[in-house]
C-alpha cells in the first residue's frame, strides 16, 4: 500500500523546483551588469535549467528519487553556491546579495526530507550552511537567518512525513484486520451452512448408533469444534511492515504470530487453541492477547493442569469452557466446567497426603508470574479457577528467577 499522504509533496516539489529556478534566473537578469563574471553565472544557470528540467520525473514519486540523485541534486545547489564569489561582485555578496541557485537550494534540502525524513533533512540543511558560510566568509545576520529558516523548515516536513507513514501502518493493519474478519465472517457463513452441519449430524448419529459409528461420531465432533474455533475466533497474524526505500513506499506483509519461543510477546490465543476439543470450549478477544513467551508458555501449561483435572474428577463426558479476558494491565483466563464440583475441604486434604495438582502446577506457576489463581467449586454446580497474570515482562523474569533459586 503506497503512501498517499506523500504524492501532494512530490507534487509541489515539482513545481517548487521549476518555479524556484525562473526566479533564479529572473534575480541574475535583473542584476546582470553587477556581476563581475557574468559568464559563470549565465554557464550556472544553464546547468541548472537543464538539470531541473531532465529530472523533473526524478522528483515526481519516492521510487524514483534515489540516493544517488538526492546527491547529485544538492551538489548542484551547493556548487552554485560556492560559485557565487567567483561570479558576483564582493559589494554584493557583503551586502546580503543572493547567492546563484537562491531559493532553488532548498528545493534539494526538501526533496532530502520528503525521502527520508528528518534525519536527512538535517543532514542536507548542515551542508547548505556550510556552503553559505565559505560562501560569506563570515558568519552574517540574513545568512544565519536563511540557514536556520531552511534547516527548520525541512526538518518540520521530514517529521511530518515520519508521523505520516506511521499513520499509513497502522491503517494498513486496521484494513487488514478488517479484510480478515470481514473473510472469516463469510467464510463461517458458507461453512455453518455446510460442513459444520454434517459434522454435528454424524456426531449425533454416531452417539446413538454407537460401537465404531460413536468413535466415528466423536471425531467428527472434535473436527467440528476445532473448525468453528478457526472461522470464529481464527487468529489474525501479526502484520509486519516495512519501508522500501527503493520502491519508496510502505510495503505491507503478512507473518504468522511470533513463535512464544521467540524473544519477542507472545500471543496466548495460540497456545490454548490446541485445548479446544468437542467438549472444551475457547472464547477470547479477536486480536492477540500478549504476554512475555515464558509467561505466555506458564499460563496455558496451568489451563492443561484445570482442564487435566476436569477429565481426572469430572468425567470424560464433562465440558469446559475457557474464557480469556485481556485487560489493559493483566490477562484473565477463567476454566469452568460443569462436573459435580470440589467437595469443601478436599483441596486441603488433598495437599495433606502430597497430592499438590492444584497447589503446584497451578497456583506455583501463577505465583511464580507474579499472578494468583483463585479456585471457586460449588457441590453440583462444577467447579470454576480463575488465572490472573500481569503484563510487566521483568516481573516474571524476577519471580521466576527467584522461583528456581528456591
Amino acid at each position: 500500500m503506497r503512501m498517499s499522504v506523500e504524492q501532494p509533496l512530490w507534487r509541489a516539489l515539482t513545481a517548487y523546483r521549476v518555479l524556484t529556478t525562473l526566479y533564479a534566473i529572473g534575480l541574475f537578469a535583473t542584476a546582470y551588469d553587477r556581476f563581475v563574471r557574468p559568464w559563470v553565472a549565465l554557464a550556472y544557470f544553464g546547468v541548472l535549467c537543464v538539470w531541473t528540467l531532465a529530472t523533473l520525473r526524478r522528483v515526481a514519486n519516492a521510487a524514483s528519487c534515489t540516493r544517488r540523485f538526492l546527491a547529485g541534486d544538492l551538489t548542484v545547489a551547493l556548487t552554485g553556491i560556492l560559485l557565487t564569489p567567483v561570479a558576483d561582485a564582493p559589494e554584493r555578496i557583503a551586502a546580503g546579495g543572493p547567492t546563484l541557485p537562491s531559493i532553488w537550494t532548498a528545493g534539494s534540502v526538501l526533496a532530502f526530507a520528503v525521502k527520508g525524513g528528518w534525519r536527512w533533512a538535517a543532514l542536507a540543511s548542515g551542508l547548505v550552511a556550510v556552503a553559505n558560510l565559505v560562501e560569506r566568509g563570515a558568519p552574517a545576520r540574513d545568512t544565519v537567518h536563511n540557514v536556520i529558516l531552511v534547516c527548520i523548515a525541512s526538518v518540520a516536513i521530514g517529521y511530518v512525513v515520519e508521523v505520516a507513514r506511521a499513520s499509513e501502518r497502522t491503517l494498513a493493519r486496521a484494513l487488514e484486520i478488517e479484510a480478515a474478519t470481514r473473510e472469516r465472517e463469510r467464510l463461517a457463513r458458507d461453512i455453518h451452512d455446510s460442513v459444520l452441519q454434517v459434522l454435528a449430524m454424524v456426531q449425533r448419529r454416531g452417539a446413538v448408533i454407537g460401537g465404531e459409528a460413536a468413535e466415528l461420531g466423536r471425531l467428527a465432533g472434535e473436527q467440528e469444534v476445532a473448525l468453528r474455533t478457526l472461522v470464529s475466533g481464527g487468529i489474525v497474524p501479526v502484520s509486519r511492515a516495512r519501508e522500501d526505500t527503493a520502491e519508496g513506499a510502505v510495503v505491507r506483509a503478512v507473518d504468522g504470530a511470533r513463535d512464544s519461543r521467540g524473544d519477542g510477546p507472545a500471543d496466548l490465543r495460540t497456545l490454548l487453541a490446541p485445548y479446544a476439543a468437542a467438549r472444551v470450549s475457547l472464547a477470547g478477544p479477536g486480536t492477540p492477547v500478549l504476554l512475555a513467551p515464558a509467561a505466555a508458555r506458564e499460563v496455558a501449561a496451568a489451563v492443561g493442569a484445570a482442564l487435566d483435572n476436569v477429565r481426572r474428577h469430572a468425567g470424560e463426558q464433562a465440558r469446559a469452557w475457557i474464557l480469556v479476558e485481556d485487560e489493559p494491565d493483566e490477562v484473565i483466563v477463567t476454566v469452568r466446567d460443569d462436573g459435580p464440583g470440589i467437595p469443601e475441604g478436599r483441596l486441603a486434604q488433598a495437599e495433606g497426603e502430597g497430592r499438590l495438582g492444584v497447589a503446584l502446577s497451578i497456583r506455583g506457576r501463577l505465583r511464580d508470574l507474579g499472578g494468583s489463581a483463585e479456585l471457586v467449586s460449588v457441590p453440583g454446580q462444577g467447579t470454576e479457577v480463575e488465572l490472573r497474570v500481569p503484563k510487566a515482562p521483568e516481573d516474571t523474569g524476577s519471580a521466576r528467577g527467584k522461583a528456581e533459586k528456591r
